[in-house]
């Protein structure tokens, strides 16, 4: 008879078993084969490793030379360009004639300011001859009245005693006495119309004489608009930008060039906008040329911010350098503060696209690179100091974040 025979479970299980593994195997190449996180070439990267050492607290700027003190040359007077006496990048001394410019209507105004002042001065001087003759009048009539009174006086006295012995009337006494009287009163009134015509002389007089100060000044004005026509250098020193030809034409207010500072020169830079806040007046320099080290001074911040950055002036405070043109360019060591033991990262491209708040940190093997939130502190042209986030020796990606987005981890191909 047939026997039943158990079926065997042990086999199937061996071969799901084997399955399983086989899948696992599978899946775990498959998981290692796969891309985690952003993938990006390694050629191009450029790392760094955070170390102990000495953050020097200066930042290096390209500043260019300018003139200490320069005048700027504005056309005072409009015309047209006679003569031409001096060329773009000569010296010239004070006062030395540089150009003359024509104005036919700054001439008419002349002239008919000179005729004016004529005209005034000449009414002048015959109100002046009309008052001291008027006044001569009234001397000469004074005189008269006062003889006059001189007389009255003594002949009335003289009937004061004649009546008092009988020899006149009281008739002839009170004649007399009204004489007297009216003689005074003929002397008080000429008085007073000569002192009334005085005030009023003095008063025409101050008046013209007023007036004819002013067509004074206005006459200076005038000649002085004249006198400019011919442009004298106001101080010594370098004619910049001056290209002015004969027969030009140039209007009120027009530049037409300057004059810089042969001598003395001062530095002008473009800083960082991130220094904003620790750059003050006063800060010290270093600025080196052929060798030797000049010593500056920051004089002048301008804290406007364009394409993320500011100006700074810096001056020569120990003698400049003795071969020095305009626009050249040298490098100034800005002193921020004392150098101090830290935890420095190389500085690179990342910190403009993190804003210093977080950076890519590589692994041992450095085939991955995770993203980590740090804490920057100062930093200088080459250093950055690492103040959270970091430890000495971990490596970090230095070169710009642009293109990684806002990747966590990034997978670095060789």
């Amino acid at each position: 008879m047939d026997v039943v025979v158990p079926r065997r479970r042990g086999k199937r299980i061996a071969i799901i078993a084997a399955v399983l593994a086989a899948l696992a195997t599978g899946a775990g190449a498959l998981w290692a084969w796969m891309p985690h996180g952003l993938q990006i070439d390694g050629a191009d990267l450029r790392t760094g490793q955070a170390a102990r050492g000495v953050f020097v607290d200066e930042v290096i700027v390209r500043a260019s030379a300018e003139p200490l003190s320069s005048v700027i040359l504005d056309a005072v007077e409009s015309g047209r360009v006679e003569e031409v006496f001096a060329t773009d990048g000569a010296l010239v001394k004070q006062g030395q004639l540089l150009f003359r410019i024509s104005n036919p209507q700054r001439n008419l105004e002349l002239l008919a300011r000179q005729s004016e002042r004529a005209v005034s001065i000449f009414n002048l001087s015959n109100l002046r001859v009309a008052q001291e003759a008027s006044a001569s009048d009234h001397r000469r009539r004074l005189d008269d009245l006062q003889f006059a009174l001189d007389q009255a006086s003594k002949q009335h006295a003289r009937n004061i005693r004649l009546a008092a012995q009988g020899f006149i009337s009281a008739v002839a006494l009170e004649e007399s006495a009204d004489r007297l009287a009216q003689q005074q009163r003929a002397l008080t009134q000429e008085q007073q119309a000569a002192a009334a015509e005085s005030r009023v002389r003095a008063q025409a007089d101050q008046q013209l004489e007023s007036a004819v100060h002013g067509l004074n000044s206005g006459l200076k004005l005038v000649s002085a608009t004249v006198e400019a026509l011919a442009v004298r250098a106001p101080v010594a020193g370098r004619l910049t930008n001056f290209r002015l030809q004969v027969g030009e034409s140039i209007a009120t207010g027009k530049n037409i060039g300057r004059i810089d500072d042969p001598a003395r020169f001062k530095l002008s830079a473009s800083v960082d906008e991130y220094y904003l806040n620790r750059m003050v007046v006063g800060r010290h320099a270093r600025v080196q040329q052929d060798g030797r080290n000049y010593a500056a001074d920051i004089a002048t911040i301008y804290p406007q911010i364009k394409d993320g950055r500011f100006g700074v002036e810096l001056v020569f405070t120990q003698g400049q350098p003795p071969v020095l043109n305009p626009g050249q360019s040298l490098d100034a060591r800005i002193t921020l503060g004392e150098p101090a033991s830290a935890l420095l990262l190389p500085n690179g491209a990342f910190i403009n696209d993190s804003g210093g708040a977080w950076v890519y940190v590589l692994d041992a093997a450095g085939r991955n690179a995770d993203r980590r939130t740090v804490r920057i502190g100062r930093r200088n042209n080459s250093q950055v100091e690492v103040l959270e986030g970091l430890n000495a020796g971990e490596k970090v990606i230095l070169s710009s974040y642009a293109a990684y987005g806002n990747a966590p981890r990034l997978q670095i191909s060789q």
